[in-house]
């Protein structure tokens, strides 16, 4: 396995390769959401500082590079893609009550649930607007598929709270929808503008996929084994809300009957001791490095989708991509 490649070498090579179309992805993100009301200027000035990694646009762009070329389409594909996942964290911030987000206060926590829920219907119906403005209908339909599995996978994580026989295949078919699908689009966007035949964009949407499994894995382990400072966000809110991750589904897999009864007896009373009482039978058991080898395995399955491209560096970079998913701590 190869070394993975710091997160600010990774970002500066980004910007050297896609970097003018990231910077109109900003731009047209930012003309989108215009308002006239100061009180929906002061949500969406604050909404701004807890954007992060820019993952997805960046996955659109660097798709489409490595696919043949970038078009006018691609930055407006990149910034709606980014409205959507913008919006679905300003409501996880409410479903998992959380206080922080990039060091900054989310914006359930500087104002209220009910702004929340609907600040974030107000970034779904921009990036439909924006959508619309291209010229093929297409992207308004992958994009709105994309999102009804992404809700559908957040709602099978709420149906599932306190579900402790929840199993490794249901957990993945959770993560694929609410994380995975909407990475898989991306590529799959950025790709497909590009002029790329079917099969190659059917690997790169399989890539995403590949990716977003990896990620999200990754940060089910950084939400109990992470530091709320390093990673800038509040963390522990699956404990708190009963969510099963994998760690967790393998612990209960593979513990003998008495120390089942007793993790599910703290996961169904959980408190500020919850990740304490827990973490020492995680790390005796095999559960940790498991959920870790099936991340790695699904980042080594993205980066084998990308052997049909032609070599240049945006293929090098999305390799890349995959080895960052797994390795990040925020």
């Amino acid at each position: 396995m190869s070394q993975t490649m710091p997160a600010a070498e990774l970002l500066a090579r980004v910007h050297d390769i896609v970097g003018d179309a990231l910077q109109q992805t900003e731009i047209l993100f930012d003309r989108e959401l215009q308002s006239e009301s100061a009180y929906v200027r002061d949500i969406l000035a604050h909404s701004r500082r807890f954007r992060g990694k820019r993952l997805r646009p960046i996955l659109v762009l660097l798709s489409g590079t490595a696919c043949g070329g970038l078009t006018d389409d691609h930055p407006v594909l990149a910034a709606v893609v980014e409205l959507i996942h913008t919006a679905t964290l300003v409501h996880d911030d409410v479903l998992d009550e959380a206080d922080v987000r990039r060091h900054v206060a989310t914006v359930n926590t500087r104002w209220n649930n009910e702004t929340s829920v609907l600040f974030g219907d107000y970034l779904f119906t921009h990036a439909f607007h924006l959508a619309a403005s291209l010229t093929s209908t297409l992207a308004c339909r992958w994009i709105g598929a994309a999102t009804n599995v992404v809700c559908e996978g957040e709602l099978m994580q709420v149906r599932h709270r306190g579900h402790f026989e929840l199993t490794e295949d249901e957990y993945l078919q959770i993560i694929n929808g609410k994380t995975a699908e909407l990475c898989a689009v991306s590529c799959r966007l950025g790709a497909h503008f590009a002029g790329s035949e079917n099969e190659t964009v059917a690997a790169l949407e399989a890539y995403g996929r590949d990716l977003g499994m990896a990620f999200q894995i990754a940060d089910d382990l950084l939400d109990l084994l992470g530091d709320e400072g390093e990673a800038g966000k509040t963390l522990g809110s699956d404990l708190a809300k009963q969510k099963l991750t994998l760690p967790l589904i393998r612990l209960l897999q593979t513990c003998d009957d008495a120390t089942g009864e007793q993790i599910r007896e703290w996961l169904s009373r959980p408190n500020e001791r919850t990740a304490e009482q827990l973490l020492p039978i995680l790390r005796s058991s095999d559960s940790l490095t498991y959920a870790r080898s099936l991340a790695h395995e699904f980042a080594d399955s993205a980066r084998s989708r990308l052997e049909r491209l032609p070599a240049s560096p945006a293929r090098d970079l999305l390799a890349e991509f995959a080895g960052f998913a797994v390795a990040r701590n925020s």
